[in-house]
């Protein structure tokens, strides 16, 4: 460990737990970096993902959006390639896309497409899947609405997913962010991903939230505060 993230540890007390607001407070203190730190959350759940009842992934949007220039990728013909341009999409295309993409040009963060299009997005599961970014109706990349798509991604859209441990995890923004606008975005996330707690979960579904910054020690929430409204 290197002498400032020392430093940094020995403000924090590990033993508490602390208020959404007291642990941004410290995170943003402890980010001392040269460069623009991001915010990232983690969240332990009570849930074994390789069970299809207990499976946890959705898409929150956060109001003071993420700090990160997001590019989106657009699979889409005709009208609806336009709307996808007029948006702001830096990507838009078909079959010529597709080849690029499995040539291993992927210059994208978030990938989006009309429904008629998926036959051929399909064919591309084995590229996009594992970087995850094979669209999917029930995250909203899958869809008529483009123009609105492209703005949520652009906005501060965040995809969340519980990997097989059961932890979610996803930057909610940057140490330069005022401390209200990165206390509305981790409320905003934790409440979604508690609002997403699958019929296959019993007992406790939240069993520990931490704040951390890129380099950063951890502190860790208030389970009781955190899901506070």
């Amino acid at each position: 460990m290197g002498k400032r993230y020392v430093k940094a540890a020995q403000a924090f007390d590990k033993k508490n737990l602390m208020t959404v607001d007291e642990a941004v407070a410290a995170i943003k203190g402890a980010a001392t970096a040269k460069f623009d730190e991001t915010i990232e959350i983690a969240m332990n759940l009570g849930v074994d993902p390789r069970q299809s009842d207990q499976a946890v992934r959705g898409m929150v949007q956060l109001p003071n959006g993420t700090g990160k220039t997001i590019r989106v990728a657009v699979f889409a013909k005709g009208a609806k390639a336009d709307e996808a341009k007029a948006a702001g999409a830096d990507l838009v295309g078909a079959e010529e896309f597709g080849e690029e993409i499995l040539a291993g040009k992927m210059d994208f963060d978030r990938c989006i497409a009309t429904p008629d299009m998926m036959g051929l997005v399909g064919r591309l599961g084995k590229v996009l899947g594992p970087r995850g970014l094979m669209p999917n109706p029930k995250l909203g990349t899958v869809t008529l609405n483009v123009a609105e798509a492209v703005k949520a991604a652009k906005g501060g859209a965040v995809e969340y997913r519980a990997e097989k441990a059961g932890i979610v995890h996803a930057g909610v923004g940057k140490a330069s962010f005022a401390e209200k606008a990165l206390v509305e975005n981790i409320r905003a996330f934790i409440s979604a991903v508690s609002h997403a707690k699958p019929s296959g979960s019993k007992g406790t579904f939240i069993k520990k939230i931490t704040l951390t910054s890129t380099m950063g020690p951890s502190v860790g929430l208030d389970i009781s505060d955190a899901l506070a409204k």
